[in-house]
This record gives C-alpha cells, sequence and structure tokens, in this order.
C-alpha cells in the first residue's frame, strides 16, 4: 500500500503518518522532501523561497516515483504540498509542475490523504509559525486537490480528514481497507 498525506504545516502530518507505519505491517514513511534536502546539504531561506519550495517539489517527485521507494510507503508530504505553497506565494501551479511528471509521481498511491487545517487543529496542535502563509497554503491546496488542474491525480482516492484528530488514524484504516477491496 503506498499512501501519501498532504498538508500545510503544523496539522499533524507526521504524526500520522508516524502512526500509519506503526499499524500497517511492513511499511516505512518517507521524510517529507525539506528534511530529506536539508540532510544533503541544501541550505533554505527562512521563510522559503519560491526557489526553495521549487526543490521541495522536485525532491517529492523524485521521492514519490524512485523505484526504491517500498511497496509498503508513507510519504510525509506529497508534489501536491508544494504546488500550493508556491500558488500561496503567487506562482501558477500548471506552469510550475509537468502532468507527466506529476501523473508519474502520483500513479503509484493507492490513497491520497489530504490533513486540512481546522477548529480543531488550531486548538489542540501547538501554534504553526507563518499563519498566514498557513492558511494561504491550506486553501490553495484544497483547490488543487478537488480541481486538479493538471489531471495528475484524478484516479487517486482522496480522503480528507477534517474530523477529531483522535479519529484520523481509525479512517485512514478504513479508507486502506475499501481501497484494498
Amino acid at each position: 500500500m503506498r499512501v501519501g498525506i498532504s498538508g500545510a504545516h503544523g496539522t499533524g502530518k507526521t504524526t500520522l503518518a508516524e502512526a500509519l507505519c506503526e499499524h500497517l505491517p511492513g511499511h516505512v514513511a518517507v521524510d517529507e522532501p525539506y528534511y530529506l534536502l536539508e540532510e544533503e546539504g541544501y541550505e533554505f531561506g527562512f521563510p522559503p523561497s519560491l526557489e526553495d519550495y521549487r526543490a521541495m517539489f522536485a525532491r517529492s517527485v523524485q521521492s514519490m516515483t524512485s523505484p526504491l521507494s517500498a511497496a509498503g510507503v508513507v510519504f510525509d508530504r506529497t508534489p501536491l504540498d508544494y504546488l500550493a505553497y508556491m500558488a500561496a506565494l503567487g506562482a501558477d501551479p500548471s506552469g510550475e509542475a509537468g502532468t507527466a511528471e506529476l501523473r508519474a509521481a502520483f500513479a503509484g498511491l493507492d490513497l491520497l490523504i489530504v490533513t486540512p487545517v481546522t477548529a480543531e487543529t488550531e486548538r489542540v496542535l501547538p501554534a504553526a509559525e507563518m499563519h498566514v502563509l498557513r492558511s494561504r497554503v491550506n486553501d490553495a491546496l484544497l483547490d488543487l486537490v478537488y480541481d486538479d488542474p493538471l489531471s495528475a491525480w484524478e484516479s487517486i482516492p482522496v480522503l480528507e480528514l477534517s474530523g477529531s484528530l483522535d479519529g484520523r488514524l481509525g479512517a485512514v484504516l478504513a479508507a486502506l481497507g475499501q481501497a484494498v477491496s
């Protein structure tokens, strides 16, 4: 099973990825591209620039299309996240990515999970930095997910986790059970 988790910063993606790997035998989490690039020596600005988001987008596509990625993998962020960040900074997502590379990245996913900013994430999770950017990214991400202007993830089941944080893991496991059936 290959799962991708997308959402603005501070919405519980990493926590969910770790919980999924604990409950799905043989699954591993792939760190988000920010950390992968940082380990490789990339130096980010603060806040990250449009070029930084382009680098994270490219690294995300690379991770998701790598033949080394296991069959049982949970991606902590997908290229969709970085398209949303670029859109939030004023870039046109259609001009930032090729449809073929996006289709290849999403082709192997069994489920795309979206963790939007909700009243509960705001109340329960630690306060996120760059609050205005986070809100813009959240809006851009939801628009991209459901409009799919690049026709790259239209065949992938999408699970938006807008309910209780305590119910997320169960909702994902139930959706994965349906995806396998």
